[in-house]
């Protein structure tokens, strides 16, 4: 049993939180913005709430963060009330916060100096993942850290990688949502196309999908896409938070990214009709005939 603490109460970050303290057995420590997420956790779980992110990280072998973007994980980390304050030489800080690779270094640097140990970790898996505790971790990093935070980190997850020094995990994750943009503008395209011409999508799908067209994104979101069902999933703006991370960082590093340059703009066309919070697959709603 490790003593840790999970900062962010979220739709991922709460029952990633429970998933340490009920199937790994570890002694949790909460923070959430809003105080009274936090005390419900403890409530539900038999776990500990803190006041400030620092009281929740006093005494932690392992924190996690889970929060929205770069200037949020700063906002918990950095000051007298931030989780380094608390936080002593040789426990480590893993921010499963998809953000970008400049954040994680910028991290492992503030972290080093207080000789706190360093893991960027963002999930791949979406709200279903972490309530089954079935996620993705793509972690970046050091090699003996990540061999000692994997035990604790696998209870959430259903596959953890170390992908290369500290950064790593976040241009993994920015690769995976890469390709799930370009999968989800080719299903709508196939749909819309399939649905102008008459054919029965259901019966299409159970064939194709079991040849070299399939994908996750095929199995699990055909049927709500051609019912036109969205109010749920992974929100079109946070894809277009990490859509704007990869595009960043291609222009970093010199990458060409132009499918995915043009689905964002495509999911900005979602936004404006309404969609800021549907389900990244509505990017069929901006391909159907008017009525």
């Amino acid at each position: 049993m490790a003593r840790t603490a999970f900062i962010g109460m979220g739709v991922m970050g709460y029952p990633m939180a429970g998933h340490l303290k009920n199937k790994g057995g570890h002694d949790v420590t909460v923070w959430n913005r809003s105080s009274a997420k936090a005390e419900k956790w403890a409530g539900e779980h038999g776990g500990s709430h803190a006041a400030t992110p620092r009281e929740a990280a006093s005494g932690a072998q392992f924190v996690f963060m889970c929060v929205g973007n770069d200037d949020d994980v700063r906002s918990v980390v950095y000051g007298d009330d931030g989780v380094l304050a608390g936080m002593e030489s040789g426990a480590t800080l893993i921010d499963n916060t998809t953000a970008s690779a400049e954040l994680a270094r910028e991290l492992a640097d503030a972290c080093g100096k207080k000789g706190v140990k360093f893991i960027d970790a963002p999930v791949s898996g979406g709200q279903a993942g972490a309530e089954n505790g079935q996620l993705t971790v793509m972690c970046g990093g050091k090699q003996d850290d990540f061999d000692a935070a994997r035990p604790v980190i696998e209870s959430y997850a259903k596959m953890v990688g170390l992908m290369g020094d500290v950064g790593s995990g976040q241009i993994t994750k920015m690769m995976n949502q890469i390709c799930i943009a370009g999968l989800v503008q080719g299903l709508s395209e196939a749909i819309a196309f399939g649905q102008n011409a008459g054919m029965d999508i259901e019966k299409v799908v159970g064939v194709i999908s079991k040849g070299a067209a399939g994908s996750w994104q095929m199995e699990n979101r055909y049927k709500t896409m051609n019912a036109g069902q969205y109010e749920h999933g992974f929100a079109i703006e946070w894809m277009r938070k990490d859509l704007g991370m990869c595009l960043a960082e291609a222009r970093r590093n010199g990458s060409q990214l132009p499918v995915t340059a043009l689905v964002d703009q495509f999911y900005a066309e979602v936004e404006a009709m309404g969609g800021k919070r549907w389900d990244t697959s509505a990017l069929l709603a901006r391909l159907k005939k008017p009525d």
